[in-house]
């Protein structure tokens, strides 16, 4: 799973023994697009006994637990943090996001350490285990009383002791000891899944699609069962209890972890990855006043099977990295990485610049996300959430709502909706994954919307006749905003994948996660920010500030949030069709015949051999 920038003198070697047998250019693709994979005693892996749906479906168990797992936590903590650590409502929103946009921010560090030294499998295993020391130890800290502060009802108007010292110590060890596992888990899981597939042969490369559906079913059923059963033990049992459930939940991923290791196939690491990427840009510095030639035999070239598209225009400045030195240079020194690149190199380092733009379109969208995990969880506790006379609806449950609906609508989607746009488009997922973000921004602006007429609705309802309104009257907004994310955030982890980046896949699944943490934090953001601005012309602190939000101007923000999602948008649709062309142009004018909208697969223009141009 590691970055390959260079092939060995023996793949040099069969590649032309490949063209002098008679195998076509379609042939060599793919025999040399995928990267070698081992079992777990490190020999080659077997294509009949390694890989497939079989050894996916063990990872698919492990996603259903995990997000089973810190679900329970993650979306019921606010709770926990005001009712128990005596924080209020605006600090409390910010400790969860924080909490949430670090576990996301983490999967970074998880995608860097699998890419570059520890591998999927391991990676998932040695953070699973720090995950699961986290659940543990928040479930110890909320049995003792002498662990947490004094009991009392801040909403009666109580005066709370606010956790500090030892007790605030001890809840954000635990909570980052879990940020930390689950953080380092998540992007290995999706890649460790989608690496049991050859995405160099066409019916598993469908299979591939169908996987990654099958995973956001797994973390649907998932997100539902913590939603209802996880959450009803933690309102009715205590939260130790719940916390407790979550350890155990957490142990149970990581023995279907352990059960699949004879079916994977794992592709090794095989060092840094970073280094290569600032090899370029510290040699196209280095020799930025240099003349691209008009030649290509001047560049350092690279002879790779997977495509045939010639070098892309894109950040032009870049090329220069690969510009060979010949003054000086009569006797063929050869020179250093960090002066001399090949072209492969440099253009996969465009691909990551070029995909900066999207990954940064979806930030609102997770900022929106936040809302409904935390001021929406707040809006539920203060209305009427009784179903019988005996059973109350945990406001924390609303989130399940949308994950009824997905586990339904993710099967019909792959099982009919695929296949009929399939005949249509061509394309192996129906539509291409940029296409399928852009529909989940659009739709999640109606998430914001519904919610700002609910609370208007909701409030004044409360402030004019003092009648609570039923707490079914916000499954609206987590409704279209489960939709919603059923496009952006599969698209988003299909649309990074399927990138033509070797051996950065877990990296590039961290970048899709670490959007959710660039978006949670600018929650606490604009929580701040708004609460600071608005409090000047409010007496009881602003919009979003104090526990009473009959008081506030929730309402108010959510519209912020439709016309900030709806900006986003438009932005979007922008930097989508730059992604497109800068995809599509060459230096020649002539267009990459497998680019984005095509199915990603081919979509970095490697360099050819001198010669070249004949071999098909």
């Amino acid at each position: 799973m590691r970055l390959f920038f260079s092939l060995s003198t023996v793949d040099m070697h069969l590649g032309v023994v490949a063209l002098a047998s008679g195998i076509t250019h379609d042939q060599k693709r793919d025999i040399f697009s995928e990267e070698p994979t081992v079992d777990w005693k490190g020999r080659p892996s077997n294509p009949i006994k390694h890989g497939g749906m079989r050894a996916a479906a063990f990872v698919l168990g492990v996603q259903a637990f995990e997000i089973m797992a810190i679900a329970a936590v993650g979306n019921n903590l606010i709770t926990y943090v005001t009712n128990e650590m005596h924080y209020s409502l605006s600090k409390a929103a910010n400790i969860v996001t924080n909490f949430i946009g670090t576990v996301f921010l983490l999967t970074l560090f998880g995608g860097y350490l699998s890419d570059s030294y520890l591998g999927c499998f391991w990676s998932m295993l040695v953070f699973g285990f720090i995950e699961l020391s986290g659940f543990i130890l928040l479930s110890v800290q909320a049995h003792l009383p002498q662990l947490k502060p004094p009991p009392c009802n801040m909403l009666n108007g109580d005066r709370c002791i606010e956790a500090k010292g030892v007790e605030a110590l001890i809840f954000f060890v635990a909570l980052y000891l879990v940020a930390l596992g689950s953080g380092c888990v998540k992007p290995n899981m999706l890649t460790h899944g989608g690496d049991q597939f050859n995405k160099s042969d066409s019916k598993q490369s469908k299979k591939l699609s169908t996987y990654f559906n099958a995973a956001y079913f797994a973390f649907s059923l998932g997100e539902l069962i913590a939603l209802t059963l996880l959450v009803w033990i933690q309102t009715h049992s205590g939260m130790d209890i719940g916390f407790g459930v979550s350890a155990i939940v957490m142990a149970m991923g990581l023995i279907c972890l352990v059960s699949g290791t004879l079916y994977y196939r794992n592709k090794p690491p095989q060092g840094s990855i970073l280094a290569p990427i600032a090899q370029v840009f510290v040699a196209a510095f280095f020799k930025r006043s240099q003349v691209p030639p008009s030649t290509p035999h001047m560049l350092e070239s690279h002879f790779t099977m997977s495509n045939e598209s010639p070098i892309t225009d894109r950040f032009s400045f870049l090329d220069k990295a690969c510009i060979r030195r010949q003054e000086g240079n009569t006797n063929n020194t050869k020179e250093s990485p960090w002066r001399l690149c090949n072209v492969n190199q440099v253009e996969q380092v465009k691909i990551l610049i070029s995909i900066i733009p999207i990954f940064a379109s979806t930030i609102v969208f997770n900022t929106i996300l936040a809302q409904l995990q935390t001021f929406s969880v707040s809006q539920g506790s203060i209305m009427n959430n009784q179903l019988t006379k005996s059973f109350h609806i945990p406001p924390a449950s609303l989130q399940a709502i949308p994950y009824i609906l997905l586990i339904f609508i993710v099967p019909l989607y792959d099982y009919f909706f695929v296949p009929f746009a399939r005949k249509i488009t061509g394309n192996d997922s129906g539509i291409t994954p940029l296409q399928r973000i852009g529909v989940g921004l659009f739709v999640a602006t109606f998430s914001m919307v519904s919610a700002a007429l609910t609370e208007k609705k909701r409030r004044d309802t409360f402030l004019n006749s003092g009648q609570t309104l039923s707490i079914f009257w916000i499954t609206p907004q987590f409704l279209i905003f489960g939709l919603s994310e059923m496009f952006t955030a599969v698209g988003l982890i299909e649309f990074f994948y399927k990138q033509s980046l070797k051996g950065m896949q877990s990296f590039l699944t961290a970048m899709t996660y670490c959007s959710y943490s660039f978006g949670f934090y600018l929650s606490s953001v604009l929580v701040s920010l708004i609460n600071k601005i608005t409090s000047r012309s409010m007496d009881d602190g602003g919009w979003l500030g104090g526990v009473d939000l009959n008081k506030g101007r929730l309402d108010l923000f959510y519209w912020l949030l439709a016309g900030l999602s709806l900006i986003n948008f438009v932005n979007y649709i922008f930097w989508a069709r730059w992604y497109n062309n800068s995809c599509n142009r060459s230096p020649s004018g002539k267009a990459h015949h497998n680019s984005i909208e095509e199915g990603f697969h081919n979509n970095f223009g490697p360099a050819k051999v001198v010669g070249d141009d004949n071999i098909h």
